[in-house]
């Protein structure tokens, strides 16, 4: 079975990752690299990439080589797929979450690095995230907060190198490279994480006998909580990139406390709701969690964002 997905060491990690859990179900894979145009261009900020004709930047590619049959399966972090997608392509296994968090890394990660609160006033921040920088700026406010590009490794490198006081990274993102750094985990309170963070995603085409044996990787609790952000998000809509967060997360088993919120570009603005749904059902529920986001505000912001 060939294994599709982008050549950096995070996404070769995840791929990995999934290469060993189909060879525990004994199935043999191949991993084959793919050249996306979020990995070509790096000289812009990464929202401007994405959402391109409805798919994002580190997507694209690997979908045309999905349709056209030249790999089996492609492995993806799950925040990185558009809600909107082609018809022929299915979403065959979700695996478990790993922790969904935003992390501060500073010091260079040695451990002995500044949290959020006593970072000092003007402090370079880097980020290439519309939700992170909005949800920072929202946090504190005088802080300096910049682009960041490249892969994981380039980000810790320029840290290091001092060209920022800090940067916000996925902590899921260092538990699957297994680094261990020191870090501020951000508390989901104020750092709404973006929708599906923190989960991998094996896309397989429909109907296909891919799809039938990577299905046995799909882990059902992390599928529906990660399926209801995705709900809440796309009724937002806005075919744009928006400064939006969306966590659902189990609570009882039968419930699902559902987060989300959508900020202005600076910040200065947000909606957010917090309710806590029956699984029974939980696609409704979702909508209708979106409908009551998008009529409180978020919707207006969703179309203020949209104009940049």
């Amino acid at each position: 079975m060939i294994i599709g997905t982008r050549g950096s060491a995070l996404a070769l990690a995840q791929a990995d990752i999934v290469a060993r859990a189909l060879q525990e179900i004994g199935i043999v894979t191949e991993v084959r690299t793919i050249k996306t145009h979020g990995d070509v261009v790096t000289d812009r900020p990464l929202h401007e990439l994405s959402n391109v004709g409805g798919v994002g930047a580190f997507v694209r590619e690997i979908d045309e080589h999905s349709l056209a049959g030249d790999i089996d399966i492609a492995v993806h972090s799950m925040k990185d797929i558009p809600t909107i997608r082609p018809e022929r392509l299915v979403t065959a296994a979700i695996l478990k979450r790993d922790p969904p968090y935003d992390v501060l890394i500073t010091g260079g990660g040695d451990g002995n690095g500044t949290s959020i609160d006593d970072l000092a006033a003007g402090a370079v921040i880097g980020t290439s995230s519309l939700r992170r920088r909005a949800q920072l700026h929202r946090f504190r406010s005088d802080l300096d907060i910049i682009d960041l590009r490249g892969n994981i490794n380039t980000r810790m490198r320029k840290l290091r190198e001092g060209v920022y006081d800090g940067i916000i990274l996925a902590e899921a993102g260092l538990v699957r490279l297994g680094w261990n750094i020191g870090f501020e985990r951000l508390k989901i309170d104020h750092f709404i994480p973006s929708a599906n963070q923190g989960t991998i995603a094996v896309v397989t085409l429909a109907d296909s006998a891919a799809g039938d044996l990577v299905r046995a990787l799909d882990h059902s609790q992390t599928r529906i909580e990660t399926e209801i952000e995705r709900i809440v998000i796309s009724v937002l809509g806005g075919g744009c990139d928006v400064p939006i967060g969306a966590f659902a997360e189990m609570v009882g088993g039968d419930r699902v406390r559902v987060r989300a919120e959508v900020l202005s570009l600076n910040g200065s603005q947000y909606e957010r709701v917090d309710e806590t749904i029956p699984v029974e059902g939980y696609v409704e529920h979702a909508e209708r969690v979106g409908v009551e986001l998008q009529a409180k505000g978020g919707g207006a912001l969703v179309k203020e964002a949209c104009r940049y």
